[in-house]
């Protein structure tokens, strides 16, 4: 079995925009680009697909969907980890959300909550648990690409790189990595199963990525010529 989580293209948010609804978040005409790059670039058909029920998510997913009419998508709950509270986040950046997102971390408690819609560092392990779970019962023949993001796909590594570690020894680790290695928009991470055993065949990103590119007179993005830097 191996299956292929692809985090999703750039969204407003990722480029600096204020968030008013973290699940409605939709692409930007970067992000777009990106995914019709990723559904470009697949070497063979899927048996599956799945997406995030996160607009971003379904967006990034839907020309790997026209690429391969027959494969239906499915939806799973491989969304976002939402650690701090989204009412009180409405309308604001990621760099406002900074400090907050910083003491988050800083306070190292798993089983933290930090208020309506948010989620523990926990529930977000038993997530990534969970998907794998339901990933492990499907034939081993199977070949699944899967939407995501960021922060669940390093939820999913943690999982498979540290079967049995507690959860807070876990989130010591989490935010140091994520710091250092975050997956970048349309990053991949390839997973395969053998022997009842998870293993991290390794991270593919898109080339080159993140990289902005340039806009027609109608706003539609000219694939193949960017101009310089990462967003």
């Amino acid at each position: 079995m191996r299956v292929t989580f692809v985090r999703h293209g750039q969204s407003t948010g990722n480029a600096g925009q204020p968030t008013r609804d973290l699940v409605a978040m939709p692409l930007t005409p970067l992000g777009t680009a990106q995914a019709r790059q990723v559904a470009a670039g697949w070497a063979g058909e899927p048996t599956h697909i799945v997406s995030s029920p996160f607009l971003r998510a379904r967006q990034t997913a839907e020309p790997t969907c026209v690429r391969f009419p027959g494969v239906p998508m499915a939806i799973w709950p491989i969304h976002e980890f939402t650690y701090l509270s989204p009412a009180r986040w409405v309308d604001t950046t990621r760099a406002q959300r900074r400090p907050a997102v910083e003491a988050y971390w800083a306070q190292g408690d798993p089983a933290h909550v930090d208020g309506e819609g948010a989620e523990s560092f926990s529930q977000v392990l038993r997530r990534a648990e969970q998907a794998l779970a339901r990933l492990a019962a499907l034939p081993e023949d199977t070949e699944v690409f899967l939407f995501s993001h960021g922060q669940f796909m390093q939820a999913v590594r943690l999982t498979v790189e540290r079967p049995g570690e507690a959860d807070a020894d876990k989130m010591a680790r989490f935010w140091p990595f994520e710091q250092r290695s975050p997956v970048l928009n349309c990053q991949k991470l390839v997973l395969d199963r053998g022997r009842s055993l998870w293993r991290v065949l390794g991270d593919e990103m898109l080339m080159p990525p993140e990289t902005p590119v340039l806009l027609d007179p109608a706003g539609a993005p000219v694939l193949g010529e960017r101009r310089g830097g990462m967003a």
